[in-house]
């Protein structure tokens, strides 16, 4: 069979410990005119065959006098049995010390989960291009945002990406808290050197979140420096988070703080009102949750910023609603929504409405009204501006609460932007009037 033959070839041409652990266990299932389908333990098995031996297998298939056959791998339910080394390390020949360390992975972190939005757009588009190696932000990528907004889904998700695509990507993923730890002991157990070895040699992506951690460690800055260094200069990858901008870190040495912004550098602002309105709906289904739209619209309303609020509601929502039969209303959204984020009230154009009405001293039913009296549009395009400004509504929710189409507000937008610019007047009645909205 030519599959023996190619075997007894290589069994020659390859070492004693390598034959037997990559190609020994490999399986001919099936031969075809221009294939031989070879099955393997698993697909990171089958990504070190193609790298290392997927040509010499070939070769000598042609050796064997076959005519031309391409090599397709595919997977059996058998692993290959790993060497145990003399420290009790379990280790497969040929295959390079440290080769990825990670954090542990949420499942759910992927980039088909992630919802994206206006506010993280860049972000997005910068770690899918870095997960397939594309060239389009450069080898070093920085993200900022506030807690819960997306940071750790994006680095998982380019983990994931990594993992599934290329199997024997070296990947280190840690904290910046864990980095300087273990540099701690590798200088308290002199073994810094191995330490580098890991990091400078052996490592393809680096991912590290929560610079921030850093601050005062200058130590921990001075080798981290180095090391983005080494990775960016080589071309490897490189992705950091933190909860603030580069030059808004404190504690933070300036050569640092410049490695750090030598790549793309980009922020995750809190999800808009449409954004939340996705996220909630996509939880609700993970969550086995049937909700009617305006039970989904109240809950994207009031839950703003930390997304991870929104899972604590669903999940409270679904305990509460199982010790009522499955029965959910209003009254227990909102008791829901009070126990995560308090009682906090949602600004919307109805409240802004009424507190440029009683500026004013103009009713809301007049502003509503078809009225052209410079005494009431005034008003209506103050407080249509303000709503747009301070509120997360959508042009046609603004204009429905004052009677008017999108294109209404539009105009009225346009018209106080301009008298602002203008008048001073205008501008110091603007801000006195934001003062005011803010403390609704």
């Amino acid at each position: 069979m030519i599959w023996e033959k190619t075997k007894e070839r290589l069994k020659d041409a390859l070492t004693e410990n390598v034959y037997a652990l990559w190609i020994e266990p490999l399986e001919c299932v099936q031969v075809q005119a221009d294939a031989l389908f070879l099955a393997s333990p698993d697909r990171y098995f089958n990504a070190y065959i193609s790298q290392h031996y997927l040509g010499l297998i070939e070769e000598k298939i042609k050796e064997c006098g076959a005519s031309a056959r391409k090599v397709v791998l595919c997977e059996k339910e058998a692993k290959p049995l790993p060497v145990k080394l003399a420290k009790g390390q379990m280790r497969l020949p040929s295959v390079p010390e440290n080769t990825t360390r990670l954090r542990a992975l949420h499942p759910r972190y992927t980039f088909d989960e992630f919802m994206v939005g206006d506010c993280n757009i860049l972000a997005h588009s910068a770690c899918r291009s870095i997960s397939v190696s594309e060239d389009l932000v450069g080898p070093c990528l920085y993200i900022n945002s506030g807690t819960g907004l997306g940071k750790s889904h994006l680095t998982h998700a380019v983990a994931h990406k990594i993992i599934a695509d290329s199997p024997m990507t070296r990947l280190h993923y840690v904290t910046a808290q864990q980095f300087a730890s273990e540099m701690v002991r590798g200088i308290q157990s002199n073994t810094m050197d191995q330490f580098k070895r890991k990091y400078h040699d052996n490592c393809d992506i680096l991912l590290v979140e929560d610079v921030h951690s850093l601050t005062g460690k200058k130590k921990t800055q001075e080798e981290l420096n180095e090391l983005l260094d080494t990775l960016v200069k080589s071309g490897r990858r490189v992705i950091l988070t933190a909860n603030s901008a580069p030059r808004d870190l404190v504690g933070i040495d300036d050569e640092f703080r410049s490695r750090m912004s030598a790549g793309l550098v980009t922020s995750i602002k809190p999800p808009d009102i449409d954004t939340r309105l996705r996220i909630v709906s996509r939880k609700a289904v993970q969550h086995q949750l049937v909700l009617e739209e305006r039970y989904v619209d109240y809950l994207a309303q009031h839950i703003r910023g930390d997304i991870r609020k929104v899972e604590s509601a669903l999940i409270a929502l679904r305990a509460k609603a199982s010790l009522r039969k499955g029965d959910i209303d209003l009254d227990l959204v909102r008791e829901v929504v009070s126990s995560v984020v308090g009682h906090q009230q949602v600004l919307t154009s109805a409240m802004i409405g009424d507190l440029v009405g009683s500026q004013f001293k103009v009713s809301v039913k007049d502003m509503q009204s078809r009225s052209r009296k410079k005494v009431v549009t005034f008003p209506r395009q103050v407080a249509m501006y303000l709503s747009r400004k301070y509120t997360d509504e959508s042009l046609a929710d603004i204009g429905r609460n004052f009677n008017r189409d999108h294109s209404t507000v539009l105009h009225a937008i346009k018209v106080v932007t301009n008298l602002t610019n203008r008048d001073t007047s205008v501008n110091a009645q603007l801000n006195l009037l934001s003062d005011k909205v803010k403390q609704l």
